[in-house]
């Protein structure tokens, strides 16, 4: 048992190790994108459009935390944004598995919902994501306007926007703590502007 908790606590160390080391070499182009994903975001709802956000996994999980500290608040009473993930409404995603394909769950819910005024945001560890890449490619059929948080060196989903922020990691589990990092403060910077103007 002690030198099973001897392997363990090794791990946790080179796990928590892995995490900064990337922050640390990452951490000028981190910032950048903050700010271009931020600027992006507040430039669309400013202009009348919404915020609609895609993930599978632990990434639909973070499409709901995204969109809920952006509609909601994370630390000021400003007005509430107007941002969806396409991750929680299980009767369009059984539905539209069940009766067309699974890699159309996303793209399905875009073409009922999305206008010219809005932007999509993927979030994908992979960049591969057969359900992602439809959605990605529906919307570059459109003219949609689109942002990816990916991994993996961006995988195809990067081919399909001009803002793409990528996680230089294969591990998922880096890659998903880096990417809670960078949109917490996206949130966070568009919280402050929409702050800031209600004082105004």
């Amino acid at each position: 048992m002690k030198n099973i908790k001897k392997n363990i606590k090794k791990n946790i160390k080179l796990n928590i190790k892995s995490h900064i080391d990337i922050i640390n070499n990452q951490i000028d182009y981190i910032e950048k994108n903050i700010f271009i994903f931020a600027d992006i975001l507040i430039e669309k709802i400013n202009s009348g459009g919404k915020v609609l956000i895609i993930g599978n996994g632990g990434s639909a999980a973070d499409a709901q935390h995204f969109a809920t500290e952006l509609t909601v608040k994370m630390n000021r009473f400003r007005k509430a944004l107007p941002v969806l993930a396409l991750t929680t409404d299980t009767s369009a995603l059984t539905a539209i598995g069940n009766d067309y394909k699974f890699e159309d769950i996303f793209k399905r819910q875009i073409e009922a919902l999305m206008t010219k005024k809005d932007i999509l945001i993927s979030i994908s560890t992979s960049g591969n994501s057969k359900n992602i890449i439809s959605a990605l490619k529906y919307s570059k059929k459109k003219k949609f306007n689109t942002l990816n948080i990916l991994g993996n060196k961006g995988g195809e989903a990067k081919k399909y926007s001009k803002n793409n922020f990528i996680v230089d990691s294969s591990n998922p589990s880096r890659i998903q703590e880096v990417h809670i990092i960078f949109y917490q403060n996206v949130c966070d910077l568009v919280e402050n502007y929409y702050f800031a103007k209600s004082k105004s």
